[in-house]
């Protein structure tokens, strides 16, 4: 199959979208287009993929992203078989597009990768004006139940499900799991990976890191939010913590090896209540004891794998005490890692989705052609560019 895989919002290096999604297609011989604002974030195309440049969608600034996306669209969309998009906003490129194309007879089948709860994430972002959020969730939600009249939807958790009014495939955001065994847990440091921002406990970490240290080192990976970079910064300079930045997925995933725990410190946000957080399976997947707040999904997985320790919301003494306990309980701390990596591979492993994912598509394009709704299309091409 020829897909056209787009984002203006993700980094084009995410994990779900190219170390997953795109290499269990590829892995299955099918051509890839990425369009990913690869510029913006100071990055080329994969060598395995024809890449397209297109602009960030940040904060307010949206509108040239979403044109540069309608343009990309109605140009190479009737090329592909299957246009997989990746962003909420990436709908608002579609209802011409979409009539372009059955004008044309070469509908695409259009899908939907549904990341997290679009309203509930929204009303969490600071640039949107406070009186403007209860009234912008009713309107995403009633453009939810647009869109999955028009496009195919992927959901990324089974709670997603409650948003929707038909039943649609799950493609859990589970990690790849090595399958080399890790090294066993060290006691000089802890790690977190991810997008760094307040409600993701980015100011949590910092002060957790001066309670720990200089004994325990802390170790932030991941990519921040304006608001908390200069202070991140500021404790990389201090010593307080080392902040290694954004990294590409595999050297990230090489730095928690070994770790002592894995933090993931969520604030209680209603976008976080029905997703899984991915860095808590990726501890798990590489044997590093978690030490979690207790958003649902999380406080499931360490209590049903007994696989690390859960700490009370936005209190970081709380979880520098766990980070002490699992230093000095070497039983603790092994058999936490041990119950985590076997929970893992036996539950938890992108290797058990990546087939029923690209079966999905394949049927859905199957299903298309059988209903006459698509003819063969031009080759698809594409410039590399940023």
């Amino acid at each position: 199959m020829r897909i056209l895989v787009v984002t203006v919002v993700h980094h084009p290096e995410d994990a779900r979208i190219l170390h997953r999604q795109i290499a269990a297609l590829r892995e299955r011989g099918h051509r890839i287009l990425y369009a990913a604002p690869f510029a913006a974030r100071g990055v080329v195309p994969h060598p395995d993929v024809v890449g397209i440049d297109l602009p960030r969608a940040c904060g307010r600034d949206r509108r040239t992203a979403l044109r540069a996306a309608r343009a990309l669209l109605a140009g190479h969309g009737a090329e592909a078989d299957v246009v997989l998009l990746h962003d909420p906003e990436l709908l608002l490129a579609l209802p011409g597009t979409l009539r372009r194309w059955r004008r044309d007879g070469r509908a695409p089948v259009a899908v939907w990768d549904v990341h997290e709860d679009t309203a509930a994430a929204l009303v969490m972002k600071r640039w949107v004006p406070a009186l403007l959020r209860p009234p912008l969730k009713v309107v995403v939600r009633a453009a939810e139940h647009l869109a999955e009249r028009h496009v195919r939807l992927l959901l990324a958790e089974h709670a997603y499900q409650e948003r929707f009014r038909r039943a649609h495939p799950v493609v859990p955001n589970f990690p790849a799991v090595p399958a080399d065994p890790p090294p066993a847990p060290g006691t000089d440091r802890v790690v977190y990976l991810g997008h760094l921002s307040r409600a993701r406990g980015a100011l949590d970490l910092i002060e957790t890191a001066r309670l720990v240290g200089p004994d325990v080192r802390v170790e932030v990976i991941g990519a921040a939010d304006p608001e908390v970079k200069g202070v991140l910064a500021e404790a990389d300079r201090a010593g307080v913590l080392r902040w290694h930045g954004y990294q590409p997925n595999d050297r990230a995933l090489e730095l928690i090896r070994g770790a002592l725990a894995g933090l993931s410190l969520l604030h209680d946000q209603p976008n976080y209540r029905h997703s899984r957080p991915t860095k808590v399976v990726e501890y798990m997947a590489h044997g590093v004891p978690v030490v979690t707040t207790p958003t649902p999904l999380a406080a499931g997985l360490v209590a049903r794998h007994r696989c690390g320790l859960l700490v009370p919301y936005e209190n970081p003494a709380a979880t520098a005490a766990a980070i002490w306990r699992l230093r000095t309980d070497e039983r603790l701390r092994l058999t936490s890692a041990a119950h985590g990596r076997a929970a893992a591979l036996a539950e938890l492993d992108w290797a058990e989705q990546a087939s029923d994912f690209a079966d999905r598509l394949e049927m859905w394009v199957k299903e298309a052609t059988s209903d006459g709704t698509t003819r063969p299309r031009p080759a698809m091409t594409g410039p590399i560019r940023g």
